[in-house]
């Protein structure tokens, strides 16, 4: 994280095995906005910034995934 980064929260999630998630919108100096996706594991965290296109296609694959797993 950059000095002038600007964060809203959008969502937080406990999940398995005491992992965390959350996402936030994040606007840069420049004006540029995306979305951040942080994963915490134990110490470990994983923060990657998405473009717009880059969220939509993660939450499809998501929501396939997750009805992929309730089918059965």
């Amino acid at each position: 994280m950059s000095d002038g980064e600007v964060f809203r929260e959008i969502a937080a999630f406990d999940l398995p095995y005491t992992r965390k998630a959350q996402v936030r919108e994040v606007t840069f100096p420049s004006g540029m906005k995306m979305t951040r996706l942080i994963l915490r594991e134990g110490k470990r965290i994983t923060q990657i910034d998405l473009d717009g296109e880059a969220a939509r296609n993660l939450a499809a694959a998501l929501i396939e995934a997750a009805d992929l797993s309730t089918d059965g």
